[in-house]
């Protein structure tokens, strides 16, 4: 009998498949706890709202935080995930010298519509064994934002969320962090007729 098993990479590993031209250049991949992930192509909507959510926390935080778009955060040794958006502490190399870790964001962000299922399964698990205290989807598929706060670990050993809101696109919502600080959701959500590109 044949046993099978799967090649995992640690983030060295996947680092140099990509210095060695393993990826194509508009191949979108990311690591997750050891397995290299490719993501699919995103849909209009999905453009449009990450555009959009970018402008207004750009907006609204200035110099109060660094916000980072679809670029990797260093998670554990086996997985480095590109979110499409991060909100981390200000840094005075703004991170050159290292993608941000666990303890260096305030607010992690997925949107979702072919990848619901995937941020809400694999990657929310993952964001709260490392302990990321803030992590909202900005779920197209259902039309509304869900935030998350307060990782914990289950009696089995599972990692999620003890608080889950489900929060409308109509209304506006407290940024984690900065209380003071709110954003509108009507300017983030794309239209009706964008959602069907």
């Amino acid at each position: 009998m044949v046993t099978v098993t799967r090649k995992r990479f640690t983030r060295e590993e996947y680092h140099r498949l990509g210095e060695l031209g393993f990826f194509h250049e508009e191949e979108q991949v990311e690591l997750i706890r050891g397995e290299i992930i490719t993501m699919p192509t995103k849909k209009t909507p999905h453009s449009v709202c990450n555009t959009r959510l970018i402008t207004q926390l750009v907006l609204l935080l200035g110099e109060k935080a660094i916000i980072r778009g679809q670029e990797p955060i260093i998670i554990a040794p086996d997985s480095e995930p590109q979110p499409d958006v991060v909100i981390a502490i200000n840094k005075p190399d703004e991170y050159l010298s290292s993608h941000p870790y666990p303890e260096d964001i305030l607010l992690l962000i997925e949107i979702s519509d072919s990848t619901l299922k995937y941020d809400q399964k694999t990657k929310l698990p993952l964001y709260s064994e490392a302990r990321i205290k803030n992590y909202w989807i900005i779920n197209l598929v259902d039309n509304y934002l869900e935030t998350y706060q307060q990782p914990f670990q289950d009696l089995q050993g599972n990692f999620n969320y003890r608080n889950k809101l489900i929060i409308l696109p109509d209304t506006t919502v407290a940024i984690p962090e900065f209380r003071d600080l709110y954003l509108d959701l009507t300017r983030i959500f794309p239209s009706k007729s964008q959602q069907s590109s």
